[in-house]
């Protein structure tokens, strides 16, 4: 396979349709973002523990599906979309480790160990994300659960970073106000 073809050389790129559409389109902005959310996953992988490493694989994966998903605005039966079945597996995970985590009381800063701190990181851009689909979802036809899922992966990066830092032994800071 060719890397470099010339076609988005114009400011276009084409949906899985095959239609053209400009790269400022909302729809590849939002699984842009999403690949953005993927690429920082990857930098706090590997953990050095190997249930979180082996749940941000999945999520990894996931995420692909869900940039297949946003960029086919007509899915066949057959092609890869986001189901309530990514979600549950993704609040399964939240609640797994919260479990071993003190509750949390109050904000938290970001940071700690250093794939606690790219978890925080990936969190962020997780959220800028799930924005850029709700923009989408507000103009065009999408898959609703897209957002949903970047909504809970949100929540469990939150979560992951936390439980690195525990199990890192790095307390949490609190802001000042």
């Amino acid at each position: 396979m060719k890397i470099y073809t010339g076609r988005g050389d114009e400011g276009m790129t084409d949906l899985r349709t095959m239609e053209r559409v400009s790269k400022t389109d909302k729809r590849i902005e939002a699984y842009g973002s999403v690949d953005e959310v993927n690429a920082l996953v990857g930098r706090a992988r590997p953990t050095g523990y190997d249930d979180i490493d082996t749940d941000l694989e999945q999520v990894q994966n996931h995420l692909h599906i869900v940039q297949a998903d946003l960029a086919n605005p007509e899915p066949d039966e057959d092609d890869p979309t986001v189901a309530e079945h990514h979600v549950e597996t993704i609040e399964e995970r939240i609640d797994g480790y919260d479990a071993e985590l003190e509750p949390l009381e109050d904000f938290i800063l970001p940071g700690g160990a250093e794939s606690g701190a790219e978890l925080h990181h990936a969190r962020t851009v997780c959220r800028r994300a799930e924005r850029r689909i709700v923009a989408l979802l507000e103009t065009a036809e999408a898959n609703t659960l897209t957002a949903v899922y970047l909504n809970r992966l949100s929540d469990l990066l939150f979560t992951l970073a936390r439980t690195v830092n525990a199990r890192e032994g790095v307390a949490e800071e609190n802001p000042t106000y």
